[in-house]
């Protein structure tokens, strides 16, 4: 099959604007330190096949944020993420091999309250974020991943209370949805999914995702670690909000 950039399914039209969506995205991720992957995911579900929305994002999330863990490296908590990496391989394995079956809503009800919780409760005891307890956290949130492709607030909350520093912050979490969304690539092509059929659309999707990244960190550059904070602190909130608006439509709650 002849390889294309616009796959079946989609129109110039709606790649175009997805691509530029991938800027924006890429870009209040890399300034605001989350938000960007999820609100990637809810724009991508109004056009792209339901069965190619995970695996695609996926790889798309693993090539802009690659970009970004590339362009801070510097920055990154290298002793956090030699903890984060093992738990990747392990939640990722359980979740190639365990099926799971629990309702939608409860795994969105347990993501919001979680993040609600890390971005306003009390401090976590420093001892969470020795090497166990970050080995722990991205085995539980690695195994998620597959499934609903909805973590990155969580992981992004958890590595908030580690650091004040926004660029320590950013790279840290770049580097850990890297490893996090790499085995995307194994788990779907061994079940099946055909990337060939996606691929110039998703490289595409993480060039124009580096140039929003790159415009994103010269307004990171612009702020305080306070300032970053308070508004890292408040996109996480309304993306909790919104999983947890989610996950009573889900129930059938409203």
């Amino acid at each position: 099959m002849e390889l294309t950039l616009i796959p079946e399914g989609l129109n110039a039209t709606t790649a175009g604007f997805l691509l530029l969506c991938s800027v924006l995205t890429s870009m209040i991720t890399a300034s605001l330190g989350a938000g960007g992957g999820i609100l990637l995911l809810v724009l991508m579900a109004f056009w792209i096949p339901p069965a190619a929305i995970i695996p695609v994002h996926g790889m798309i999330q693993l090539g802009s944020n690659a970009g970004r863990a590339t362009l801070t490296w510097r920055h990154t908590d290298w002793k956090a993420i030699a903890a984060f990496a093992p738990g990747v391989l392990v939640g990722a394995t359980l979740g190639a091999w365990i099926l799971v079956d629990l309702p939608t809503y409860l795994w969105q009800l347990t993501i919001g309250l979680f993040v609600l919780f890390l971005c306003w409760g009390p401090a976590l005891p420093r001892g969470v974020f020795g090497s166990t307890g970050i080995f722990l956290a991205s085995g539980l949130t690695s195994f998620i991943t597959l499934f609903v492709g909805a973590t990155g607030p969580l992981v992004a909350s958890f590595i908030k209370q580690m650091h004040t520093d926004r660029f320590t912050t950013v790279a840290t979490f770049a580097t850990a949805m890297t490893l996090q969304h790499a085995p995307k690539a194994l788990v779907f092509g061994l079940a099946g999914f055909m990337f060939r059929d996606w691929i110039l659309f998703i490289l595409a999707m993480i060039a124009f995702g580096f140039a929003g990244t790159w415009l994103g960190l010269h307004v990171l550059r612009s702020m305080s670690n306070r300032h970053f904070s308070r508004v890292f602190n408040i996109l996480l909130t309304l993306l909790a909000l919104r999983l947890l608006w989610q996950a009573g439509g889900s129930a059938g709650w409203w």
